[in-house]
């Protein structure tokens, strides 16, 4: 550990932001870098645990008091090796994940946890200033090669751990860019694209092949992958969204959440694109469908293109400031949080239910109530509470209410893949699917999740593929 009464004698300090007024006027990150030597006391809180409740909290296992030791003692070399022992990305993961592990520290038992995002993403950006990152590639190549199919983390995993153990590995992508979620998913004001351009520039001198404009299961199918390839990893991820079936729904100006993200994003690379085009939230009066993560990503975009007014629906009642009795540490903390897209404005509503859409020509009018959530049988339900009807404004409504699972069509129905009682591609112990030598991981065989479980699943199932073609492996496998 660092301080023994570290964290007796530190407060946990908040990642610093640039001001409301100033990053709503530009699409930059809304983090400033944490000034050094304030985060090596905020390292010197991380105590000696004994048992470092952070790993179990971490899918991918990172050596967290190892690195907050390591940072607070000025050992930033030592930091970013140890880092990238467990995490191939950890300046997305720094940026983007919500933080298990900081759910987990046993000093959020009666206090603050450490600041563990903050420490991580400044290892590894002051790692990239001083040059310490650079390509790895293979001492020696095994001759076989592997077709990693979708670039968000876990394909990206996948990529960059085949192709150190010496595969040559080339990457397909249906968008016009690599990158996935962390591309055209992920507004500029989390995480700008350099970060992205940055880390796919040293796997390319790895070796890495990308291929964009791949729709794979079309052109090329996966008959010919399977021609000229050894194995093949699937990472499609769980792009099929979740609608909302009432009556009004097909109006226009009725958008899910990707293919708003995705135009923005793209306008932000500088894409030329009509405005008869672009779902643009201008002067409009907003309403986002779902509380989550896209949600809030939803929200921070409306604010930088000036909504007239935006409210942001919720399903589920209001989470509570600190735990509840039912969820204790090391359980994540089911609790009230505020993104920096929620401080920007915006009103968040809880426990309602859109019941309708109406309007001329376009949407006009969302009509809804207020529900109470209530268990039946062990059933969880919502009911409607009587005389709590509201009609709002509403000229743009986004929906983001998550995913339901993979695209069936392309290499799913192609192979005519298994698939499990929830709609994910199935697989057996070794990452296989039920064609021989097809590979899955990530959100295409479980579900929409978090980027730290995706790039997990990418390394183990990277490690499963080497196996097969080799008969053994020395890729770490983080999940089983």
């Amino acid at each position: 550990m660092g301080k023994v009464t570290g964290f007796l004698e530190i407060k946990r300090k908040k990642w610093p932001t640039r001001a409301v007024d100033e990053r709503l006027r530009d699409w930059k990150e809304v983090y400033l870098p944490f000034p050094q030597d304030e985060l090596k006391k905020q390292a010197a809180r991380c105590m000696d645990c004994g048992i470092p409740f952070c790993h179990q909290g971490c899918p991918l296992g990172n050596i967290i008091p190892d690195w907050n030791d390591l940072v607070y003692r000025d050992h930033w070399r030592d930091a970013i090796d140890r880092l990238h022992a467990t995490n191939n990305f950890p300046e997305f993961t720094g940026r983007l994940c919500p933080a298990p592990c900081e759910g987990s520290c046993v000093l959020g038992i009666n206090d603050d946890p450490v600041t563990i995002k903050a420490v991580e993403v400044t290892i590894v950006d002051r790692a990239f200033e001083e040059g310490w990152v650079a390509p790895e590639p293979p001492a020696a190549r095994t001759g076989k090669k592997v077709a990693v199919v979708g670039s968000g983390p876990a394909g990206l995993a996948a990529t960059q751990q085949l192709n150190r153990a010496g595969h040559l590995v080339t990457l397909f992508e249906r968008s016009d860019r690599i990158g996935g979620l962390l591309r055209y998913g992920i507004p500029e004001f989390k995480m700008e694209k350099r970060i992205l351009e940055r880390r796919l520039a040293i796997m390319e001198k790895e070796g890495v092949v990308f291929r964009t404009s791949c729709d794979v299961g079309r052109a090329p199918t996966m008959a010919q992958l399977q021609a000229e390839f050894d194995a093949i990893v699937l990472a499609c991820g769980a792009g099929a969204p979740r609608d909302l079936p009432v009556p009004g729904r097909e109006l226009p100006g009725i958008h899910f959440a990707m293919e708003y993200l995705t135009l923005s994003n793209k306008r932000c690379e500088g894409d030329l694109i009509p405005d008869e085009r672009f779902i643009s939230a201008q002067g409009k009066h907003v309403v986002i469908i779902g509380g989550g993560d896209t949600g809030a990503d939803c929200l921070g975009t409306v604010h930088r293109q000036g909504a007239a007014s935006v409210h942001q629906f919720e399903l589920l009642p209001r989470p509570p400031d600190t735990r509840a009795a039912d969820n204790p540490w090391p359980q994540w903390p089911n609790v009230f949080r505020t993104s920096s897209a929620h401080e920007e404005g915006g009103e968040r509503v809880y426990a309602v239910s859109t019941q309708r859409f109406t309007g001329e020509g376009r949407v006009q009018k969302l009509h809804g109530v207020s529900v109470e959530m209530v268990r039946e049988g062990g059933r969880l339900d919502f009911k409607p509470v009587a005389g709590s009807e509201f009609t709002l404004d509403a000229d743009l409504v986004l929906l983001a209410m998550g995913f339901v699972g993979p695209e069936r069509s392309g290499p799913i129905q192609e192979l005519g893949l298994n698939l499990t009682e929830r709609g994910n591609v199935a697989r057996d112990p070794s990452w296989m699917t039920s064609a021989p030598g097809v590979f899955t991981c990530g959100d295409m065989q479980r579900g929409q999740s978090l980027i730290v479980w995706a790039i997990a699943e990418g390394r183990s199932c990277a490690a499963g593929v080497d196996r097969w073609l080799m008969g053994k492996t020395e890729l770490p496998a983080p999940l089983p």
